[in-house]
């Protein structure tokens, strides 16, 4: 068979059907507005984003009998609310936990070395002190690098601050109106698409269905993650608790790589306070009892109903869209990876009619 053959009988085996045409058109539509012009509409991809998430519980309270209008208003209200107490009240001490973390920095740094050139001397065979000495630079390198990227970005902080206050007033007016006005959106957008759209809407039907799960598992496991490692840290009388709580909540939107990343701060931190004590290895141990219950417990409860993604296909999913998309694409990269899925789940695929035998 030759290549064309080849090529042609591929397209004939996926292709066949317009259905497939039109749900290709609408993913690599969709994909080339948000790759070109992502930058430009981040605070109406954001509102959307928002918006749909919001939508679950506008629909739970419209359950209520109530109207549509006084739903979005009740739902919004608490959104606002939420918001207005991180903005006021936890993001005040998140930065003012982080700053005291990074005037802390030097004397921990001094600190580490001191240990670093203990160990040519507890084990001479392993490790010498030139070795120690090029890793003591390559970390003074590293810490001046990032002194120089903040003293750019307290530099750019005036536009950052403007940007900033300009989403936080178009972005709520903006998730305002597309929950309110979301029939009518929608069906503008469906003027848009192939008239021949069933298989479009079995994909979305599904998506629908794990991102939800998906993202309400998601807030339960960062609230109960986050508030149990800020009690544990609180109760062990760790300093920068709220600061690492908070880290280790967040740690869970990025499955096994986020864990690994936040075990260094804590344990840095830990080590410098209490050093090599039972007090450490307590805390330490506490913490590694909550990633054991989150990892075996907690997660297959809360997402016994989602589609269970490969560790290899989430690693992936972290790398391609992060590469894509930066911080953001890690942040969606297990709901766009659920988007693949399901989509290549949904893809129908036509086979040639087999020839007959004689008889």
């Amino acid at each position: 068979m030759t290549v064309p053959n080849v090529f042609r009988d591929w397209f004939a085996r996926h292709f066949s059907d317009p259905q497939t045409v039109g749900l290709a058109f609408v993913l690599v539509m969709g994909f080339l507005v948000v790759y070109s012009a992502g930058s430009m509409l981040a605070p109406v991809i954001a509102s959307i984003i928002i918006a749909y998430l919001l939508d679950g519980a506008v629909t739970a309270v419209e359950r209520r009998r109530l109207p549509r209008l006084p739903a979005v208003i009740v739902v919004f209200s608490l959104f606002m609310a939420s918001l207005l107490f991180f903005i006021f009240g936890l993001l005040p001490l998140l930065s003012r936990q982080a700053t005291q973390l990074v005037n802390r920095l030097p004397d921990m740094v001094s600190s580490g070395q001191d240990l670093l050139l203990t160990l040519p001397q507890r084990y001479p065979g392993l490790i010498t002190e030139g070795q120690v000495r090029e890793i003591i630079s390559a970390i003074r390198l590293e810490l001046l690098g990032l002194g120089q990227e903040a003293v750019t970005l307290s530099l750019s902080s005036l536009v950052g601050v403007i940007t900033v206050l300009l989403y936080l007033i178009l972005m709520p007016l903006m998730v305002f109106f597309f929950l309110k006005d979301k029939r009518r959106i929608v069906d503008w957008f469906k003027g848009f698409l192939p008239r021949q759209r069933q298989l479009v809407g079995t994909v979305w039907l599904e998506v629908d269905v794990q991102i939800a799960n998906y993202v309400r598992g998601k807030f339960i496991e960062i609230m109960i993650v986050g508030i149990a490692t800020y009690v544990t840290f609180l109760f062990m009388n760790l300093q920068f608790a709220v600061l690492l709580g908070v880290l280790n909540g967040l740690s869970v939107l990025i499955p096994y790589i986020g864990a690994t990343v936040v075990t260094f701060p804590i344990a840095a931190v830990a080590y410098f306070q209490f050093g090599s004590t039972a007090d450490f290895a307590w805390l330490m141990g506490a913490y590694l009892v909550i990633q054991a219950l989150d990892g075996n417990v907690l997660v297959p409860l809360l997402f016994s109903e989602v589609v269970n993604l490969h560790p290899i296909a989430i690693i992936v999913a972290i790398l391609v869209f992060g590469g894509l998309w930066g911080f953001w694409g890690v942040f969606f990269a297990i709901p766009l990876a659920t988007l693949v899925q399901a989509v290549l789940k949904a893809w129908p695929t036509f086979e040639e009619d087999a020839p007959r035998q004689p008889d």
